[in-house]
Protein backbone atom coordinates (compact mmCIF):
# COMPACT_ATOMS: atom_id res chain seq x y z
CA UNK A 1 0.00 0.00 0.00
CA UNK A 2 1.76 3.70 -0.62
CA UNK A 3 1.81 6.00 2.42
CA UNK A 4 -0.25 8.55 2.37
CA UNK A 5 1.73 11.82 3.29
CA UNK A 6 0.09 14.85 4.49
CA UNK A 7 1.09 16.60 1.35
CA UNK A 8 -0.43 14.13 -0.66
CA UNK A 9 -3.70 14.25 0.96
CA UNK A 10 -3.54 17.92 -0.11
CA UNK A 11 -2.51 18.54 4.02
CA UNK A 12 0.00 21.33 3.52
CA UNK A 13 2.79 21.26 6.53
CA UNK A 14 2.78 23.98 8.64
CA UNK A 15 5.53 25.67 7.87
CA UNK A 16 4.75 26.14 4.51
CA UNK A 17 1.26 27.59 5.81
CA UNK A 18 3.35 29.93 8.34
CA UNK A 19 6.07 31.16 5.31
CA UNK A 20 3.12 31.88 2.54
CA UNK A 21 1.34 33.99 5.49
CA UNK A 22 4.65 35.49 6.55
CA UNK A 23 4.56 36.74 2.18
CA UNK A 24 0.89 37.64 2.25
CA UNK A 25 1.93 40.04 5.43
CA UNK A 26 4.76 40.99 3.81
CA UNK A 27 3.33 41.46 0.65
CA UNK A 28 -0.07 43.47 2.44
CA UNK A 29 2.28 45.74 4.11
CA UNK A 30 4.06 46.90 0.89
CA UNK A 31 1.04 47.48 -0.78
CA UNK A 32 -0.14 49.87 1.83
CA UNK A 33 3.01 51.85 2.02
CA UNK A 34 3.06 52.22 -1.57
CA UNK A 35 -1.24 53.27 -1.25
CA UNK A 36 0.07 55.67 1.27
CA UNK A 37 2.78 57.69 -0.76
CA UNK A 38 0.54 57.68 -4.18
CA UNK A 39 -2.73 58.61 -2.10
CA UNK A 40 -0.88 61.37 -0.61
CA UNK A 41 0.45 62.63 -4.20
CA UNK A 42 -2.83 62.32 -6.07
CA UNK A 43 -5.46 62.10 -4.09
CA UNK A 44 -8.05 59.50 -3.93
CA UNK A 45 -10.16 60.23 -7.34
CA UNK A 46 -6.31 60.92 -8.94
CA UNK A 47 -4.70 58.02 -7.55
CA UNK A 48 -4.87 54.43 -9.76
CA UNK A 49 -4.06 50.80 -9.36
CA UNK A 50 -1.66 50.62 -11.70
CA UNK A 51 0.21 53.44 -10.15
CA UNK A 52 -0.13 51.91 -6.38
CA UNK A 53 1.42 48.49 -8.30
CA UNK A 54 4.23 50.24 -9.83
CA UNK A 55 4.80 52.13 -6.48
CA UNK A 56 5.06 48.90 -4.67
CA UNK A 57 6.96 46.86 -7.78
CA UNK A 58 4.11 44.14 -7.01
CA UNK A 59 1.50 43.10 -10.19
CA UNK A 60 -2.14 44.77 -10.41
CA UNK A 61 -3.32 41.13 -9.54
CA UNK A 62 -1.86 41.04 -6.13
CA UNK A 63 -3.26 44.09 -5.59
CA UNK A 64 -7.08 43.09 -5.97
CA UNK A 65 -6.04 39.73 -4.40
CA UNK A 66 -5.56 41.86 -0.99
CA UNK A 67 -7.84 44.42 -1.81
CA UNK A 68 -10.80 43.99 -3.62
CA UNK A 69 -11.02 47.57 -5.16
CA UNK A 70 -9.41 51.39 -5.00
CA UNK A 71 -11.59 52.16 -2.33
CA UNK A 72 -11.14 48.87 -0.30
CA UNK A 73 -7.45 49.93 -0.60
CA UNK A 74 -7.87 53.57 0.44
CA UNK A 75 -10.09 52.70 3.46
CA UNK A 76 -7.25 50.19 4.46
CA UNK A 77 -4.83 52.98 4.16
CA UNK A 78 -6.46 55.27 6.30
CA UNK A 79 -7.62 53.35 9.08
CA UNK A 80 -4.33 52.00 9.14
CA UNK A 81 -3.57 55.41 9.73
CA UNK A 82 -6.17 55.75 12.31
CA UNK A 83 -4.87 52.53 14.16
CA UNK A 84 -1.45 53.55 14.65
CA UNK A 85 -2.32 56.93 16.33
CA UNK A 86 -4.57 55.73 18.24
CA UNK A 87 -2.28 52.80 19.51
CA UNK A 88 0.08 55.65 19.96
CA UNK A 89 -1.74 56.19 23.55
CA UNK A 90 -2.70 52.87 23.98
CA UNK A 91 -5.46 51.90 26.45
CA UNK A 92 -4.63 54.21 29.44
CA UNK A 93 -5.35 53.12 33.07
CA UNK A 94 -6.59 55.39 36.00
CA UNK A 95 -3.68 53.82 37.85
CA UNK A 96 -1.42 55.58 35.11
CA UNK A 97 0.81 58.71 35.92
CA UNK A 98 -1.34 61.68 33.76
CA UNK A 99 1.79 63.56 32.82
CA UNK A 100 3.44 60.37 31.87
CA UNK A 101 0.66 58.96 29.33
CA UNK A 102 0.25 62.55 27.98
CA UNK A 103 3.64 63.28 27.48
CA UNK A 104 4.70 59.57 25.66
CA UNK A 105 1.91 60.31 23.90
CA UNK A 106 3.13 63.36 22.34
CA UNK A 107 6.04 61.95 21.48
CA UNK A 108 4.97 59.13 19.83
CA UNK A 109 2.62 61.03 17.84
CA UNK A 110 5.02 63.26 17.15
CA UNK A 111 7.51 60.41 15.80
CA UNK A 112 4.09 59.13 13.50
CA UNK A 113 4.22 62.80 11.84
CA UNK A 114 7.77 62.32 11.06
CA UNK A 115 7.92 58.73 10.06
CA UNK A 116 4.69 58.50 8.29
CA UNK A 117 3.59 62.20 6.99
CA UNK A 118 2.52 60.95 3.48
CA UNK A 119 -0.22 59.38 5.93
CA UNK A 120 -1.07 62.34 8.00
CA UNK A 121 -1.52 63.91 4.71
CA UNK A 122 -4.19 61.15 3.55
CA UNK A 123 -5.99 61.39 6.32
CA UNK A 124 -6.58 65.17 6.60
CA UNK A 125 -7.51 64.87 2.85
CA UNK A 126 -9.65 62.95 3.97
CA UNK A 127 -11.33 65.03 6.44
CA UNK A 128 -11.11 68.01 4.62
CA UNK A 129 -13.11 66.51 1.89
CA UNK A 130 -15.85 64.99 4.60
CA UNK A 131 -14.96 61.79 5.39
CA UNK A 132 -17.07 59.99 3.15
CA UNK A 133 -15.22 56.71 2.91
CA UNK A 134 -14.43 56.39 7.18
CA UNK A 135 -17.37 58.59 8.11
CA UNK A 136 -18.37 55.44 9.86
CA UNK A 137 -15.31 54.57 11.65
CA UNK A 138 -14.60 58.33 12.95
CA UNK A 139 -18.21 57.82 14.61
CA UNK A 140 -17.93 54.50 15.84
CA UNK A 141 -14.42 53.33 16.38
CA UNK A 142 -13.05 56.54 16.91
CA UNK A 143 -15.73 57.46 18.87
CA UNK A 144 -15.62 54.70 21.14
CA UNK A 145 -11.83 54.70 21.52
CA UNK A 146 -11.85 58.41 22.71
CA UNK A 147 -14.99 58.14 25.08
CA UNK A 148 -12.75 55.00 27.36
CA UNK A 149 -10.06 57.72 27.55
CA UNK A 150 -12.04 60.35 28.29
CA UNK A 151 -13.36 57.89 31.24
CA UNK A 152 -9.84 57.44 32.88
CA UNK A 153 -9.46 61.88 32.40
CA UNK A 154 -12.22 61.96 34.71
CA UNK A 155 -11.19 59.86 37.08
CA UNK A 156 -7.85 61.84 36.89
CA UNK A 157 -9.95 65.16 37.32
CA UNK A 158 -12.28 63.55 40.01
CA UNK A 159 -9.28 63.29 42.11
CA UNK A 160 -7.56 66.71 41.81
CA UNK A 161 -4.68 64.72 38.91
CA UNK A 162 -5.26 67.42 36.26
CA UNK A 163 -7.22 70.45 35.30
CA UNK A 164 -11.09 69.70 34.55
CA UNK A 165 -10.59 70.29 30.64
CA UNK A 166 -12.72 68.21 27.98
CA UNK A 167 -10.85 65.70 27.29
CA UNK A 168 -12.25 65.36 23.59
CA UNK A 169 -10.82 68.86 22.87
CA UNK A 170 -7.32 67.96 24.56
CA UNK A 171 -7.14 65.19 22.34
CA UNK A 172 -8.34 67.62 19.25
CA UNK A 173 -5.35 69.89 20.52
CA UNK A 174 -2.82 66.84 20.40
CA UNK A 175 -3.93 65.85 17.13
CA UNK A 176 -3.63 69.48 15.50
CA UNK A 177 -0.30 69.86 16.92
CA UNK A 178 1.29 67.28 16.58
CA UNK A 179 -0.12 66.56 12.75
CA UNK A 180 0.51 70.01 11.52
CA UNK A 181 4.50 68.77 10.87
CA UNK A 182 3.35 66.54 8.59
CA UNK A 183 0.23 68.16 6.62
CA UNK A 184 2.13 71.84 7.22
CA UNK A 185 5.89 71.08 6.81
CA UNK A 186 5.93 73.67 3.89
CA UNK A 187 4.92 76.16 5.98
CA UNK A 188 6.87 74.94 9.08
CA UNK A 189 10.45 74.80 7.54
CA UNK A 190 9.42 78.14 5.39
CA UNK A 191 8.90 80.00 9.05
CA UNK A 192 12.00 78.42 10.36
CA UNK A 193 13.99 78.94 7.71
CA UNK A 194 15.14 75.62 6.53
CA UNK A 195 15.24 73.07 3.86
CA UNK A 196 13.98 69.98 5.87
CA UNK A 197 12.80 69.84 10.05
CA UNK A 198 16.38 67.40 11.75
CA UNK A 199 16.35 65.75 14.77
CA UNK A 200 16.34 68.72 16.68
CA UNK A 201 13.95 70.74 15.56
CA UNK A 202 11.48 67.72 16.52
CA UNK A 203 13.15 67.39 19.83
CA UNK A 204 11.81 71.42 20.39
CA UNK A 205 9.01 70.68 18.78
CA UNK A 206 8.08 67.65 21.09
CA UNK A 207 9.44 69.99 24.05
CA UNK A 208 7.15 72.47 23.27
CA UNK A 209 3.37 70.73 22.44
CA UNK A 210 4.21 68.87 25.38
CA UNK A 211 5.03 71.86 27.48
CA UNK A 212 1.80 73.61 26.57
CA UNK A 213 -0.54 70.28 26.68
CA UNK A 214 0.77 69.41 30.52
CA UNK A 215 0.92 73.06 31.71
CA UNK A 216 -2.88 73.82 30.65
CA UNK A 217 -3.70 70.67 32.29
CA UNK A 218 -1.80 71.78 35.26
CA UNK A 219 0.33 68.64 35.37
CA UNK A 220 4.47 69.19 35.92
CA UNK A 221 6.65 67.69 33.09
CA UNK A 222 7.98 64.47 33.27
CA UNK A 223 10.85 63.97 30.68
CA UNK A 224 12.79 66.51 27.98
CA UNK A 225 10.87 66.39 25.18
CA UNK A 226 12.48 64.10 22.65
CA UNK A 227 11.54 61.98 19.30
CA UNK A 228 10.62 58.29 20.51
CA UNK A 229 10.02 55.35 18.46
CA UNK A 230 7.03 55.36 16.60
CA UNK A 231 5.15 52.11 17.29
CA UNK A 232 5.18 49.69 14.51
CA UNK A 233 1.81 48.94 12.69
Amino acid sequence: MTEVRPTDAGVRPASSSRRRGRIGERNRRRILTAAERVFARRGYQGATLDEIAKESMLPKANLLYYFKSKQALYHAVVSDILEAWLAALGEISVDDDPADALTGYVERKMALSRERPEGSRVFAMELITGAPVIGEYLRGALRDWVERQGAVFRVWQRRGMMADLSPEHVFFAIWAMTQTYADFSPQVTAVLGVDRLEEADYRLAVGTVTAIILRGLGLPPRRSGRVAAAPSG
